[in-house]
């Protein structure tokens, strides 16, 4: 059998510490026989994002998300001038991440498969990145400190493994006939 389609998300890098991120997770992946898909990167489409985000999802069998920061909010306020008694709040020295790592996990969420999301410390933990969402874990990740001690670490080993346990029943599955009784 070849290597396992799995849907890898994540915004395009800007910093060469997230660029050894991925290709550090594109390395474990490989090693275990999973081959990381990700649109714009190995897979090309002519159709609109979303639906060639959705074909290249239903050919994958589960899906890793890193949520690394993108947009930095140095000062904010949220809910500014509430009329109706909400309290605004402010947001210093926070990040954002790429919607679409907001969009593809839901997606995957939507169709079933097994999801890992990832995300860099500092990222806002709001939509599909907040904690209980998905009812799964959402791993953080410091990128200040070493990358091989991540890679090397009971955590990832634990993580990965449960996922991949996951993702190679959905293969299992997947090759069955469906059960009328």
């Amino acid at each position: 059998m070849g290597s396992i389609s799995i849907f890898l998300s994540y915004p395009k890098p800007f910093l060469r510490d997230q660029v050894n991120f991925i290709d550090a997770v594109k390395k474990h992946l490989s090693d275990r026989g999973f081959e990381g898909r990700t649109l714009g990167v190995t897979d090309y489409d002519m159709k609109e994002p979303l639906t060639a985000i959705r074909r290249l999802m239903l050919e994958s069998n589960g899906l890793i998300s890193i949520a690394f920061r993108r947009l930095k909010i140095e000062n904010a306020i949220g809910k500014p001038a509430s009329d109706i008694g909400e309290p605004d709040y402010r947001i210093k020295d926070q990040w954002l991440t790429s919607p679409y790592c907001h969009i593809e996990p839901a997606m995957a969420f939507q169709v079933g498969l097994p999801i890992l999301i990832f995300r860099e410390q500092g990222v806002i933990a709001e939509g599909i990145l907040e904690k209980g969402v998905t009812g799964t874990y959402l791993p953080e990740f410091n990128l200040s400190n070493p990358i091989n001690e991540y890679f090397e670490s009971h955590h990832w080993k634990q993580i990965m493994g449960t996922w991949e346990g996951y993702v190679r029943s959905v293969v299992d599955y997947k090759g069955k006939p469906p059960k009328l009784y």
